[in-house]
């Protein structure tokens, strides 16, 4: 009988040990790309989608890990199974939406065009012909720069860091780059290296490359991890939890994303 009671807990704590695996939930994200995500000066990742993930993880009961790969991988690792839940600012597109499946949208950031101030320009192809802009490869910013831009004479020049981008400007390499607003805001004009430089027009508009907000990618088929995160998702909308991480972040956009 003791032997049996043993094998009775043994098999228990693996049962526990399993379900324990079960919860934990691996975020794929690109670290160069403030406010959004990025790390410190003492190497720790931060930003409005770090903690993002960690209320969606303390309301979803899941165990958060971070797996960081450039943007334009993303999709490929997510695939790969490298790990399970983009969340990367990467918004709901009917291009991605072919590749992958998607949570419900979160939250959602119009996409602007920084350029110099003083520049006479404004976010058209008839405006800025003849220009050079940056956008982040693998980005909406960079799918709508390429369609509706660069046929009408503009030169798009693609980076694998946003960063990359914002010192080019400075040194007088690009034109200006297109780009969602509260990263260009908090990630560049709000720094000595913004200096100089500003938004300018209004956002840019274009439903299906834009998308329909930000969520999170998932695995085609994953309907179980869809459910359980699409709950943490609502729960965290409806107690005011990305209101204030937008203000904190993102102070005076409206991230409302539709229901």
């Amino acid at each position: 009988m003791k032997k049996l009671n043993a094998l009775f807990v043994a098999l228990g704590m693996l049962t526990s040990a399993h379900a324990l695996a079960q919860e934990t939930l691996r975020y794929g994200l690109e670290s160069q790309y403030p406010p959004f995500e990025s790390r410190n000066a003492q190497g720790e990742l931060e930003g409005f989608d770090i903690e993002l993930g960690k209320a969606i993880c303390e309301v979803g009961k899941f165990d958060c890990k971070w797996v960081e790969s450039s943007f334009d991988a993303l999709i490929p690792a997510l695939q790969a199974k490298k790990f399970d839940a983009i969340n990367s600012a990467m918004n709901i597109t009917e291009a991605r939406a072919k590749s992958i499946d998607f949570t419900k949208p979160i939250y959602r950031i119009p996409t602007m065009l920084i350029v110099k101030e003083g520049e006479k320009v404004l976010p058209t192809a008839e405006s800025l012909k003849g220009k050079n802009i940056g956008v982040l490869q693998g980005s909406i910013q960079e799918t709508y720069a390429k369609k509706h831009w660069e046929p009408q004479g503009v030169t798009v020049t693609s980076y694998q860091d946003q960063n990359q981008v914002y010192n080019d400007m400075v040194a007088g390499r690009l034109d200006g780059t297109l780009v969602m607003s509260a990263a260009g805001q908090s990630g560049f004009l709000d720094k000595p290296q913004g200096k100089g430089f500003a938004f300018v027009g209004k956002p840019v508009e274009d439903d299906t490359i834009l998308g329909s907000g930000i969520g999170f990618g998932l695995r085609k088929g994953d309907a179980k991890l869809k459910g359980e995160l699409d709950a943490a998702i609502t729960k965290v909308q409806a107690d005011g939890t990305i209101t204030k991480l937008a203000a904190k972040f993102f102070p005076g956009i409206d991230v409302t994303a539709a229901k």
